[in-house]
C-alpha cells in the first residue's frame, strides 16, 4: 500500500500507522503475507467460511428456536473480518440454540482479510443489506445485533440513519466506541501533526471518524444515543487500552443496560482485544442481554 503523505512529516506520520497497525486484531505483517497473493488470499477467505458454515454459524438453513426466536447478526470490530473476530463467541451462541450469522465489511484499498477500514457509512449499508438477507433466509422480521468495537457503535448508524431500527430487538456493544475514542491520549497526535491524520486516513478512513469529537461520531450522537423500540447493552472493560476512556463506551437512554465485567468478575484482566474474542464473562452477559427472561448471574466461573 502507497501512502501519499501530504506534508513532509512522513517518519513521525509512519510511526503512527505503527501504532494503529498494533491496535488491530490482525497484524500488518498478516496483511502483507496475504496481500502476496491475491487468489490466494481470497481462496483462505473462502475456506475460513467454509469452515464457519461447518462450525454451526453462517448456516442459511438453520431456522430459529421458539426459546431463540430471532437470528444473531455478528459485527466485527476494525481490523477483523467475519470469521477470526468470532471463533469464540459464534461458537458459543450457536451451541445455546442461536442462528448465529456474521459478514465481512468495511474493506478498503484491496486489504485483504483486516476489514472495518472503510468509510462507516458504506459499512452501515452492506451491514443493511446482510441483515436483509438473514432476515429473508430465517422468515424472521427482526434480528439481534452484537458487534464488538467498530462492530458494537456502526450497527447504531444503522438503525439511524438507514432505517434499520425496525429490523432489530436488540444491539449489543462489547467495547464499542460509541462516543469515539483517544485512542490512551495517541489521538492527540493527529491534532499536533496533521500528516498523521492524513496517514492514518489512508490507512483507512473509519480509524479517523473513530477519533473523540470527530464530525461522524457528533452525528451519531447528536439528538441522544438511543432509539425506541430497541434494547441496548454494553460490556465494557476498565482495561481497555483502544477505546478510552473506557466509559464513553456506554450509552445513555432508555432500555440501556452499561455493564464493566471487572464489576462481575474482579479478577477479569481482558483487554479491548480479549473482551471480544475469548472473555467468558463478556460471553454469559452477551447470551443474559440476548435472553433477559432466562438471565443467570454472571460471575468468574460463567
Amino acid at each position: 500500500m502507497n501512502l501519499s503523505w501530504k506534508r513532509p512529516y512522513a517518519p513521525a506520520a509512519a510511526a503512527a500507522v505503527a501504532i494503529v497497525l498494533t491496535a488491530l486484531p490482525l497484524s500488518a505483517a498478516d496483511a502483507a503475507e496475504t496481500s502476496a497473493s491475491e487468489p490466494t488470499a481470497k481462496t483462505a477467505k473462502s475456506a475460513d467460511k467454509t469452515k464457519a458454515a461447518e462450525g454451526g454459524w453462517n448456516d442459511y438453513d438453520c431456522k430459529p428456536s421458539a426459546e431463540h426466536p430471532r437470528p444473531v447478526v455478528l459485527v466485527h470490530g476494525t481490523g477483523g473480518n467475519a470469521v477470526d473476530n468470532w471463533l469464540g463467541l459464534a461458537p458459543y451462541l450457536k451451541n445455546r440454540g442461536y442462528c448465529v450469522f456474521s459478514l465481512d465489511y468495511g474493506q478498503h484499498n484491496g486489504i485483504p482479510l483486516i476489514y472495518g477500514l472503510g468509510p462507516i457509512e458504506k459499512s452501515a449499508e452492506q451491514l443493511d443489506v446482510f441483515v436483509d438477507k438473514v432476515m429473508k433466509s430465517t422468515a424472521t422480521e427482526k434480528v439481534d445485533i452484537v458487534g464488538h468495537s467498530q462492530g458494537g457503535m456502526m450497527p447504531r448508524y444503522y438503525m439511524k440513519f438507514l432505517d434499520g431500527a425496525k429490523n432489530v430487538n436488540a444491539l449489543v456493544g462489547i467495547a464499542p466506541s460509541n462516543h469515539g475514542t483517544t485512542l490512551s491520549g495517541l489521538t492527540k497526535l493527529v491534532d499536533l501533526i496533521p500528516p498523521i491524520g492524513d496517514a492514518v486516513e489512508e490507512l483507512g478512513p473509519s480509524l479517523m471518524q473513530q477519533k473523540e469529537g470527530s464530525d461522524f461520531v457528533k452525528r451519531l450522537n447528536e439528538g441522544g444515543d438511543t432509539l425506541p423500540g430497541v434494547k441496548y447493552t454494553v460490556i465494557a472493560t476498565k482495561y481497555d487500552e483502544v477505546v478510552t476512556p473506557y466509559k464513553t463506551q456506554f450509552l445513555d437512554g432508555p432500555n440501556v443496560k452499561n455493564v464493566v465485567v471487572q464489576d462481575l468478575c474482579a479478577a477479569d484482566i481482558s483487554e479491548h482485544l480479549a473482551i471480544g474474542l475469548f472473555d467468558r464473562v463478556a460471553f454469559h452477559e452477551t447470551a443474559n442481554a440476548l435472553d433477559p427472561e432466562n438471565a443467570t448471574k454472571t460471575n468468574c466461573l460463567s
